[in-house]
């Protein structure tokens, strides 16, 4: 961990959990630090660091994570101690490892599959917010001195254009219990090779469940195959490509990764900046370019 302050961040985190941080490494720099403490339990335990204004957000992600695990489906476990907490100017959370080296990635039927349970549950007594996509992009991109004044105001325009777009549908899968983040790269493999856990719970909210589907289909962004395509479709049961609003959601979730890179492209992240000028761009002329994941 280069980062002098991350580095304190943790053991002043791990001397409050009663956690060794004997070896802590960055394994995740994105919307949250990911950190791995090897020696901290059998396996290893990872800290997800946030900003302390998403402090809300984590303590939905423990109490949801906790409900579904009590109800069996297979996802991400939170730590058995007292959390979240706040560290200085970051909220803090601990999860177990599930150590992925050497394994290959979660295919996207598996996906599927995993959706598929989460949307036949019945809705949490738990206080979860109502999907509203980009409700925080406008701010960041009003804030962002990365993009020229015209890619901005142009991102603007769009998140208004398809917000009115988005009202105007009609969802046929009904409304419950969704992820809000699903897509391949939030899966994992557990001890063995047979079960896959969903993680990344920080955007779970009560919405119409083809907002969890159209993630998958956005993916072709970064190489996602037609025949993966077919599979996630397949193993949840039902498919989109032919609905009305599936380019409408597509867009959305392509606006909606601009997030993190506006995020860490305002603390200076050079390569962050890169990716955030070049999705940009593709976006305004309408490029299918391919992005790439960083």
């Amino acid at each position: 961990m280069p980062d002098d302050n991350l580095r304190a961040i943790v053991e002043s985190a791990c001397r409050r959990a009663g956690l060794d941080s004997t070896g802590a490494t960055r394994l995740r720099k994105h919307a949250a630090d990911v950190i791995l403490l090897p020696a901290a339990a059998d396996g290893g335990l990872v800290l997800k660091v946030a900003p302390a204004n998403s402090a809300s957000r984590a303590d939905r992600a423990v109490t949801l994570t906790r409900w579904l695990c009590d109800r069996g489906f297979p996802c991400t476990r939170p730590a058995d101690i007292d959390q979240p907490f706040v560290v200085e100017d970051r909220v803090v959370t601990v999860w177990l490892h599930y150590d992925q080296r050497g394994r290959p990635t979660p295919g996207a039927a598996h996906l599927g599959t995993l959706l598929r349970g989460l949307h036949r549950l019945p809705v949490p007594r738990i206080e979860l917010p109502v999907a509203q996509p980009l409700s925080m992009l406008a701010g960041l991109i009003q804030n962002d001195s990365t993009l020229p004044r015209q890619d901005r105001d142009w991102l603007l325009h769009e998140r208004s254009r398809l917000l009115d777009r988005y009202r105007s549908l009609d969802f046929h899968l009904g409304v419950g219990l969704i992820h809000g983040d699903a897509y391949p790269g939030n899966t994992l493999w557990d001890a063995g090779d047979t079960t896959v856990l969903l993680g990344d719970w920080d955007e779970a909210a009560i919405g119409p469940r083809e907002l969890d589907l159209a993630n998958t289909v956005q993916g072709r962004r970064f190489g996602r195959s037609t025949a993966e395509i077919s599979a996630f479709f397949d193993a949840y049961g039902h498919d989109l490509r032919d609905w009305n609003g599936l380019a409408v959601l597509t867009r959305i979730r392509d606006m909606h990764t601009l997030g993190s890179f506006l995020r860490r492209a305002a603390h200076g992240d050079r390569p962050a900046a890169d990716e955030l000028r070049a999705r940009a761009a593709s976006l305004r002329t309408g490029s299918s370019a391919a992005w790439h994941a960083a």
